[in-house]
């Protein structure tokens, strides 16, 4: 029986749903994810990108690219965060804050050298990247 997960954007315009167990949960640090959030680092859950749809609004999503890596998907209505899609990737990132009971169990920070709130939660601190997403992999301590 599969499980599915739902949510929101902040007026409800746009519905997303995905199903299955995300592949990772964690917390980016890097310049664009915090700039883009509005925060000292943006929580992340990854799915890959066929198991994520967008279940009613998708007209209302706006979407903004510039990294050439991720597209950035916000509700034009209320400006809400929804998602940001990686197609080099085949991942999806939905917004841990709009997922409705949700148990968010991040398991690392990536991109950690240009954090500019230090974590100490025990967590793996990623350099950059992950290898598989074309990263070093390399560990920096707390």
């Amino acid at each position: 029986m599969a499980v599915f997960h739902s949510g929101a954007c902040f007026c409800g315009a746009v519905e997303i749903r995905a199903e299955g167990t995300p592949l990772e949960m964690g917390y980016c640090h890097c310049t664009s994810c915090r700039t883009y959030s509005g925060g000292p680092m943006s929580g992340y859950v990854l799915w890959p990108q066929d198991k994520v749809v967008v279940s009613r609004g998708a007209g209302r999503l706006g979407r903004f690219n510039k990294s050439g890596m991720s597209e950035r998907r916000h509700c034009l209505d209320c400006g809400g965060h929804v998602l940001t899609e990686h197609p080099g990737l085949g991942l999806t990132d939905i917004r841990p804050g709009i997922l409705r009971d949700f148990a968010f169990a991040p398991s690392v920070h990536i991109n950690y050298a240009e954090a500019v709130l230090p974590v100490r939660d025990g967590l793996p601190k990623l350099r950059d990247f992950p290898p598989e997403a074309g990263g070093s992999g390399e560990l920096m301590p707390e």
